[in-house]
């Protein structure tokens, strides 16, 4: 392996409902169609080298999600973003590719930055709820996983959260009320997903919306002091100035 190359991609519309798996099977075959000179892992089933970071729920958008790929000779980020791009399906989209630097993509990735939709629910009843969930000291839900049903506190991963309307913020919802919740969560174990704060919602003040909610990554990275989010490619992006590495 001669070269790591870090990128960040999309999963849009219909696509959202595509599993890790799934997308995972289809990145290798694009990978294939592309030419892309994937190095592979040693011994009797060797697989290629591809490792992801905090990939998103099924059934959920985003606009922030991360793998690294080892390759066999050196090539140019952006033609490989091009590359991949299209041989692809629209709405699983490269977005940007940089050749990685120092640790690695998981210790750059502490917490996420989330966009839920509720229509039909009018922001002042969201308002209310956001504020009963804020205010208790733990907020318990359950989930069903691989070990059984699990109960956890789903208040303490949630950093912030705000809520605005459609009015404020753009939103493909028209013609009826439309909350939006806007939520920064540390990523703890087991992790806190979207739809369990929605659970917490619901369990501390009734809050249950009429249609499914439609929810969004925008950020992924380390969590400052201030709640913000540091980009995990910053420190690779710094490192190369208009495609060739910075003196």
């Amino acid at each position: 392996m001669v070269q790591r190359i870090r990128i960040r991609y999309a999963k849009r519309g219909a696509l959202r409902f595509t599993s890790h798996r799934d997308f995972a099977r289809a990145l290798e075959r694009a990978v294939r169609r592309a030419n892309v000179p994937i190095a592979f892992s040693q011994g009797f089933t060797p697989h290629p080298r591809i490792s992801y970071a905090s990939a998103a729920p099924t059934g959920v958008a985003s606009e922030a999600e991360y793998l690294e790929l080892g390759l066999q000779r050196a090539i140019d980020p952006a033609e490989l973003v091009r590359a991949l791009d299209a041989a692809l399906s629209p709405g699983l989209d490269i977005l940007e590719a940089v050749e990685a630097q120092g640790e690695s993509l998981p210790d750059r990735i502490d917490a996420s930055r989330w966009r839920i939709e509720l229509p039909g629910v009018e922001p002042s009843l969201a308002q209310h709820a956001v504020g009963v969930f804020l205010a208790a000291d733990e907020v318990p839900v359950e989930r069903l996983t691989k070990q059984g049903r699990r109960t956890f506190d789903a208040r303490s991963a949630v950093v912030r959260i705000d809520v605005s309307s459609s009015a404020q913020a753009p939103s493909e919802v028209s013609g009826v009320p439309c909350a939006i919740l806007e939520l920064v969560v540390r990523q703890v174990t087991p992790s806190v997903r979207p739809d369990d704060v929605l659970s917490g919602l619901r369990v501390v003040a009734d809050l249950e919306p009429p249609v499914p909610p439609r929810a969004t990554r925008l950020e992924q990275g380390a969590l400052t002091a201030e709640g913000d989010i540091v980009d995990p490619l910053a420190v690779d992006r710094e490192r190369v100035v208009n495609g060739a590495p910075s003196p």
